[in-house]
C-alpha cells in the first residue's frame, strides 16, 4: 500500500482481524495476529503510520527501558498490576530483540533508557511498519474508522472513509483491536476516536487529561526563557502540603517549567489542578548542599566577591542573577560585604526554595501522552478483550494506563499490542482454546 492516495476502495476481504490505528501498539497487534496466521487489515488514518512515534523523543524515540519488571510497574498508573500479562507475553528484550532482527540496532542510555543507535525515530517506525507487512497484515493509509458496527453486543465491522475520496465502505470482521491511542500530540492523527468509539458502544471512560507536559507559572520567568537548569530538586506543594521531590534537570519555557523532572511530577499537579487545588512548585538549586553546608559557602563567597552582582554569579547561572537580584531588591553594584543579615537569610532561603505558583499547564498539543481512557474495569487483562463487547479489544493509550518517563510508556504500547493481537488471532483460530 506505498503510496496509496486513500481514493480507491479498500481491500477484499475476508478479514479475520481488524486493527484500527498504525501507531506502536496497532504494528504490534497487527504483526503478532498475522504471524499467527490470521488475515489482518490494518487501518490508519493518515498518510504514514505511526506518526506519533516518528517525533517521540525529538525524534530520537526512547522505546523502552530495560529495567526489570517490577521497576517498570513501580512507573505506571493507575494500576500497573494489569500489565502483567501484556509484559508476560512481550517485554523490552522481546523488542529490543525483534528490532535487531529487523536491522535496528538501539543503544543503552542513562536511566537504562533504550534508543536507536541511528538516533533516528523514522528508522523504528519504519522498521516495525514493514515487519507488520512482511508477517501478512495488510496496512491501509488514509483510512478514516468512524464507527464500530455492533450488534447485540458483538463486534460485526467497521464504517470506514477513504479520505482521499471521501469513499464509504464497511468493513466485516469478527474481532477488532482498537488501538487508535489517546488526545496527546493531535497532528499526529491522535484525536480520541477510539475514546468515543469506546463510549458509543457503552465503555466507561476515565476522564482523560494531559500527562508528561509542562507546566505554567506565576511568575512565568520570560525573561529567562530558554534556561537549563541541571542537578536542581523539585518539590511539589499542594493546599500548602509538601507532596514529592524529584532530582534532575528542569527547564524554564516561555510561560513556566518544563524538562524531565516537572514532566515526572505533570500528572499528580495537572490532577490537582483540576480539582481546584493550590498548587507551588520549589526548586532547590543547591541540593547538594545542606542549610548549614550552603551558609558556610555564602561566606566564603562574600568575603571573595566584591559587588552583589559578583555574588550571585559565583551562586547562579548567568540568566537567574537578574532575577535573584528583583525578588532581593539589590542593586548588582552594591558592595556584597555590606549584605545585611536579613538579606542573607533571605538569599539562602530563596537558593533551596525558589516558589512559583502553578496556575495551569500545556494542552493536548503539548502533552507526551494521555491520562485516563477506557476503563481497566471493562477490559480483561488476560486478552485486553472487552468485557461488554464480544469480539473488540483494547491496546495502546486508549487505555486508562501511563507512566512517567523513560521509555515505559511506548513499552505499554508495545506489549498492550502484542497480546491484544495475539488474543484476537487465537480466538478466531483456535476457538476451543
Amino acid at each position: 500500500m506505498k503510496g496509496d492516495p486513500g481514493t480507491g476502495p479498500l481491500p477484499p476481504g475476508p478479514w479475520d482481524v481488524a486493527v484500527v490505528g498504525g501507531g506502536p501498539a496497532g504494528l504490534l497487534a497487527a504483526g503478532r495476529a498475522a504471524m499467527l496466521g490470521a488475515r489482518v487489515l490494518l487501518l490508519e488514518k493518515m498518510e504514514k503510520p505511526a506518526r506519533k512515534l516518528r517525533i517521540t523523543g525529538k525524534g530520537r524515540a526512547n522505546i523502552t527501558n530495560m529495567r526489570p519488571l517490577e521497576e517498570h510497574l513501580r512507573e505506571i498508573r493507575p494500576e500497573p498490576r494489569f500489565l502483567r500479562g501484556a509484559f508476560g507475553a512481550f517485554f523490552n528484550r522481546d523488542l529490543v530483540d525483534l528490532l535487531a532482527a529487523e536491522g535496528v540496532e538501539v543503544r543503552v542510555e542513562r536511566g537504562d533508557r533504550v534508543f536507536p543507535a541511528s538516533g533516528r525515530a523514522w528508522d523504528v517506525a519504519e522498521a516495525l511498519a514493514a515487519w507488520a507487512v512482511r508477517q501478512g497484515a495488510v496496512l491501509v493509509p488514509r483510512a478514516r474508522v468512524e464507527a464500530l458496527v455492533v450488534h447485540d453486543g458483538v463486534f460485526a465491522g467497521l464504517e470506514v472513509v477513504r479520505t482521499g475520496s471521501g469513499l464509504r465502505q464497511r468493513v466485516e470482521a469478527p474481532r477488532c483491536v482498537l488501538a487508535t491511542g489517546g488526545l496527546s500530540y493531535p497532528g499526529t492523527g491522535s484525536t480520541g476516536d477510539g475514546l468515543a468509539f469506546a463510549e458509543a458502544t457503552g465503555h466507561r471512560l476515565t476522564a482523560p487529561f494531559p500527562s508528561l507536559v509542562g507546566l505554567r507559572t506565576r511568575p512565568a520567568l520570560e525573561e529567562v526563557q530558554g534556561l537549563d537548569l541541571r542537578n536542581v530538586a523539585l518539590t511539589v506543594w499542594i493546599d500548602g502540603r509538601k507532596q514529592d521531590t524529584e532530582f534532575g534537570e528542569a527547564d524554564v519555557t516561555a510561560r513556566g517549567l518544563g524538562g524531565p523532572i516537572v514532566l515526572r511530577q505533570s500528572r499528580r499537579i495537572v490532577e490537582a489542578l483540576a480539582a481546584g487545588r493550590r498548587v507551588e512548585a520549589a526548586l532547590d538549586l543547591k541540593p547538594a548542599l545542606d542549610p548549614p553546608t550552603l551558609e558556610a559557602r555564602l561566606a566564603r563567597e562574600l568575603e571573595a566577591r566584591r559587588t552583589c552582582g559578583d555574588l550571585l554569579r559565583s551562586l547562579l547561572p548567568p540568566l537567574l542573577v537578574p532575577v535573584f537580584l528583583a525578588r532581593l531588591g539589590l542593586d548588582a553594584a552594591a558592595p556584597a560585604a555590606r549584605l545585611q543579615e536579613g538579606l542573607r537569610r533571605r538569599l539562602l532561603a530563596l537558593l533551596k526554595d525558589f516558589r512559583l505558583e502553578v496556575v495551569g499547564h500545556g494542552g493536548w498539543e503539548e502533552a507526551i501522552v494521555t491520562a485516563g481512557g477506557v476503563s481497566l474495569k471493562d477490559v480483561d487483562p488476560r486478552t485486553l478483550a472487552s468485557r461488554r463487547v464480544a469480539g473488540l479489544h483494547f491496546a495502546g493509550e486508549v487505555l486508562d494506563l501511563d507512566a512517567n518517563t523513560g521509555g515505559y510508556n511506548l513499552q505499554i504500547a508495545f506489549s498492550t499490542g502484542w497480546l491484544a493481537g495475539e488474543a484476537a488471532a487465537r480466538a478466531i483460530l483456535n476457538p476451543g482454546e
